[in-house]
């Protein structure tokens, strides 16, 4: 029986130090090495103020290698990483972002190399560490697009005050005549949130039921989230499908009278990979050091920085989640609908999107 084992600390990773490195080894510290004269990585992620913080910090501390977090809509940063690669330079690394960017825009343009070839680590490779039991791509190649994230999204949210979780039991409560003029919704033909929930409701309810919620119950539609939440609070319109959930989030810290609903008997919820897709773009500027991140980001330490930043589950399953609400962690063998499924993305979203249009006109 060994009684010790001396220890060589690479990056955050322990490895013994007695014999021979192995070829993982040797080639990780390799591009560490390369990594550090190259100095920066950037990162283009979403607008959040404590990801934009946090990830560079820790990334810096661990490495000794900055990152230049580009905060924003990913459809805009990917307009301007297109308009860089048409002329030969590309100053973008590595996107953190949502499904729709990575798989409409980035993926069938040809603007990313591929992930799992630049993934090195032991706890990242190891199909053991992950909730599915192997990395998520999501991109058909299966290699191109991680996904990190898989958090339960809420079906609604009330103002209780006015109305009571009691009232729901089905989905199907939403069309109950009581609630009509007191509904606001996310609009349901504009690309994003609105458009997702209009088409889950017509691939999983029919058209009828997309009919009677959004003409005959009335709702006030808006494409501002913040306004949702707003008008949610002051028991306005106190039922919001679509009110931005950060907004509902400070609302209940601030003892205000708003809660969510998760769950109901017939609907059993949605899960979203949120912001929680990475890519590695094509000739990248800083391909060392965008490695070494991706590597990191899909790490059980990099992970959790960035799900704690975004109030999001992962899909590793060695992290402890105890610091989100245990109703936004999906629960094995409930059978969520996937907003951010490659075919619904890709395919039926937009379908979806062009009937109701049609339907709600």
């Amino acid at each position: 029986m060994l009684s010790w084992i001396p220890l060589l600390l690479v990056g955050c990773f322990v490895l013994p130090a007695w014999g021979q490195e192995t070829n993982w080894e040797k080639e990780w510290n390799r591009i560490l090495a390369v990594a550090k004269k190259e100095g920066r990585v950037v990162v283009s992620g979403p607008p959040n103020p404590v990801a934009r913080v946090e990830i560079p910090a820790k990334f810096k501390e661990r490495f000794g290698i900055s990152v230049e977090y580009v905060g924003g809509g990913s459809s805009q940063l990917a307009t301007r990483l297109k308009l860089e690669q048409q002329s030969g330079l590309s100053t973008i690394d590595v996107f953190l972002s949502g499904a729709t960017t990575p798989a409409t825009v980035l993926y069938p343009e040809k603007m990313i190399d591929p992930v799992r070839p630049v993934l090195l680590l032991p706890e990242v490779v190891d199909p053991s560490k992950w909730k599915t039991g192997k990395l998520w791509f999501m991109e058909p190649e299966d290699k191109y697009i991680l996904r990190l994230f898989n958090t339960v999204r809420e079906i609604m949210h009330i103002n209780t005050s006015s109305v009571k979780a009691a009232s729901f039991k089905s989905i199907k409560d939403l069309l109950n005549p009581i609630w009509k003029g007191k509904i606001s919704v996310a609009s349901p033909t504009d690309a994003g949130t609105g458009s997702n929930t209009a088409a889950q409701f017509y691939i999983r309810l029919g058209e009828d039921f997309v009919k009677k919620l959004f003409i005959d119950q009335k709702p006030f539609v808006s494409r501002d989230g913040r306004q949702m939440a707003d008008s949610l609070a002051r028991g306005t319109y106190p039922i919001s499908l679509g009110a931005r959930e950060e907004d509902i989030h400070r609302m209940k810290e601030e003892g205000l009278p708003v809660a969510t609903i998760f769950r109901l008997s017939d609907w059993p919820g949605t899960v979203t990979s949120g912001s929680g897709q990475v890519v590695l773009v094509r000739k990248a500027p800083n391909p060392n050091a965008a490695r070494v991140f991706i590597n990191w980001i899909a790490s059980k330490e990099g992970l959790e920085v960035y799900a704690r930043a975004n109030r999001a589950g992962t899909t590793r399953n060695d992290i402890n989640e105890s610091f989100l609400p245990p109703e936004i962690i999906p629960t094995p063998g409930v059978n969520y609908f996937d907003s951010n499924s490659w075919e619904f993305t890709v395919t039926k979203r937009e379908e979806v999107r062009a009937r109701v249009t049609e339907i709600t006109r």
